[in-house]
């Protein structure tokens, strides 16, 4: 493949699944510019390899795990570099919905998941904004089935608590 077409391969990759990755993007991280970082970093290693993602039985797994990986090095300071500012990428994103919730409950509830530690959030979004199964987000995360039972288990309990405290 010459370089022209990877880049209209990329390309089209990117523009399928540009609104999916730019919510999971906004869900790891909670802040738009945040997510624009999290998205272009990802985006740029992932083009860096994109023979192999492509070659991927599962590109997106791939493109998760980078974007994960991103987040949480953003939030552990590794990535200390200066970028000189741009335009937005992402158009303004509204808070998920939850089915079943009316949008205030809802917008509250995100909020409460935007409070959680790292690791919690990004097993509670992945698992239930992304509807991957324990396995999957064992896979995306790193770490055992186990961890992200035991990361899932807490931040629920958490949100139990923070939103019955809200509404008392």
């Amino acid at each position: 493949m010459d370089d022209a077409e990877r880049r209209a391969d990329f390309t089209a990759y990117v523009r399928a699944r540009e609104q999916a990755l730019a919510r999971l993007a906004y869900l790891l991280t909670g802040d738009r510019d945040a997510a624009e970082d999290v998205l272009q970093n990802a985006l740029a290693k992932v083009y860096r390899h994109w023979e192999r993602v492509r070659a991927a039985e599962l590109p997106d797994a791939y493109v998760r795990r980078i974007m994960v990986n991103e987040s949480n090095s953003r939030w552990r300071g590794l990535l200390r570099r200066h970028e000189s500012p741009s335009s937005h990428v992402l158009e303004v994103i509204d808070p998920p919905g939850v089915v079943g919730l009316d949008p205030t409950a809802s917008i509250d509830l995100w909020r409460h998941v935007q409070g959680l530690p790292t690791q919690q959030r990004a097993a509670v979004v992945l698992r239930y904004y992304e509807d991957l199964t324990e396995a999957q987000t064992a896979e995306v995360l790193g770490c055992s089935v186990g961890t992200v039972k035991s990361h899932t288990s807490r931040a629920i309990s958490a949100l139990r608590t923070r939103m019955s405290e809200a509404t008392a």
